[in-house]
């Protein structure tokens, strides 16, 4: 199964809802402020970014969601159509934006919502002053002159995992994936979130994510961006910031001190002075 996200514009949802409760959206600062959002990354929720989002609060409105199926959304609300390609998730993050009226957005995005944000720059560029991307990829899977990191037995060897036994697959990954052995708490904090996740939601992101392919769009990103790379990611490796940064125009590419693919859980004091300095 290849999963494409297709092209044309980003619809919105279909019927009555409240769009802060479908997910989660939590909003603190004066709202004369401009807006700065935190979009979580695969699997894990909002409170990922509690040690870096906060820090903002006094010079700008801080905007926090959860993605539907994970943290404090409202899994109800999870269509599989819609969210069959990352659009439907670009979808939502523009009827946040929408509802709290927000302008000269700072989106601040965590691998998959790295391109959630992107989709959604692309969409409506008036609303979106910079893109911060951290441990963002455009593609998972190797291709012909493309590093992405995975062959596509590995993904599919780690789809399978997945889909047998979620919690296990969440306990298995987390160290891998979060780095830092000498602090275990950190890929323990990882596993329990992602165990958290909805397992029908987990299975079916992940595929999505995994197998989406969104390099052809990032010609179209014509926000100013700022890709956050970590000096050692077992989903994004070098190679992948390289290429975003060499395929988004109006592009910065900084090379962490930490390791892992959560560097805004395990050195979020340089998250955030990497932010503020860009900023």
């Amino acid at each position: 199964m290849t999963n494409t996200t297709p092209t044309g514009p980003i619809a919105p949802s279909i019927g009555a809802v409240d769009v802060l409760v479908r997910n989660g959206v939590s909003v603190s600062g004066d709202p004369a402020l401009p807006p700065i959002i935190f979009g979580p990354g695969y699997g894990t929720s909002q409170n990922m970014w509690r040690l870096v989002a906060p820090q903002f609060s006094d010079e700008r409105r801080v905007v926090r969601f959860d993605h539907v199926g994970s943290g404090e959304s409202d899994v109800s609300a999870y269509d599989r159509r819609k969210y069959d390609s990352l659009r439907g998730y670009a979808s939502d993050l523009l009827e946040i934006i929408r509802e709290l009226d927000l302008h000269d957005v700072v989106f601040v995005g965590h691998s998959v919502s790295a391109m959630i944000g992107a989709l959604a720059a692309i969409q409506e560029p008036q609303r979106f002053a910079r893109l911060i991307m951290l441990g963002p990829s455009p593609r998972y899977l190797n291709d012909e002159g493309y590093v992405g990191g995975f062959e596509r037995a590995d993904v599919d060897a780690l789809l399978d995992a997945l889909e047998v036994n979620h919690a296990n697959w969440a306990t298995a990954m987390a160290p891998a994936l979060m780095k830092n052995a000498d602090r275990p708490e950190l890929a323990q904090e990882l596993a329990d979130s992602m165990s958290r996740t909805s397992s029908l939601v987990a299975q079916h992101f992940a595929r999505v994510t995994f197998l989406s392919d969104m390099r052809r769009f990032l010609k179209d990103i014509s926000t100013p961006t700022l890709i956050l790379q970590s000096s050692d990611d077992l989903i994004a490796p070098l190679e992948v910031g390289e290429y975003l940064h060499e395929h988004i125009s109006d592009s910065e590419l900084v090379v962490l001190n930490a390791a892992g693919h959560y560097a805004h859980l395990s050195d979020p004091a340089e998250i955030e002075r990497w932010i503020r300095q860009y900023l």
